[in-house]
């Protein structure tokens, strides 16, 4: 039953959650984007939530929702699963990373983890969408969905 009301969380959440009030705002860009990375992770009931920047070489913590700063704010372009994700432009869902060797460790209690990326007008990838999950398989095509529609509407925070 407690898989059953998550989804149904997602749902009502991904009909309803609008980033425009905070992109809109006077804050800075770090603040806006801590804002948008807590609304997300309250919103999906998740362990932890960061934006991250996609630069020419190098991928770079913008701002994040949840306990702590990861162990890793900057890693090279091509590394880890956000690397993954930029490189493939495909979201990436991966739900036992003590299986996969592209998993860059982020928190020690973290099993899953969802990188989504955010693209511009031009279909390239500016930033990432990154959700850490402390069990094995927590998330599903309904997060899928709900995130790769939350980068949707919070590209305006690269452009």
């Amino acid at each position: 039953m407690q898989a059953g009301k998550k989804i149904t969380k997602t749902i009502i959440h991904m009909e309803s959650l609008s980033f425009s009030e905070i992109l809109s705002s006077g804050e800075g860009r770090v603040q806006k984007a801590k804002l948008i990375a807590e609304k997300i992770r309250a919103a999906g009931n998740y362990a932890w939530v960061g934006l991250y920047d996609v630069k020419d070489k190098e991928i770079s913590l913008i701002s994040y929702g949840g306990k702590s700063e990861p162990a890793f704010t900057t890693f090279p372009k091509d590394k880890g699963l956000n690397g993954r994700a930029v490189i493939k432009k495909e979201t990436i869902v991966v739900n036992d990373i003590e299986k996969d060797e592209d998993y860059l460790l982020t928190f020690c209690k973290t099993q899953s983890e969802v990188i989504v990326p955010v693209y511009d007008k031009n279909a390239n990838a500016v930033g990432t969408i990154d959700v850490e999950g402390e069990s094995k398989n927590v998330f599903t095509e309904k997060d899928v969905a709900f995130l790769e529609e939350c980068a949707k509407q919070i590209n305006a925070l690269w452009t």
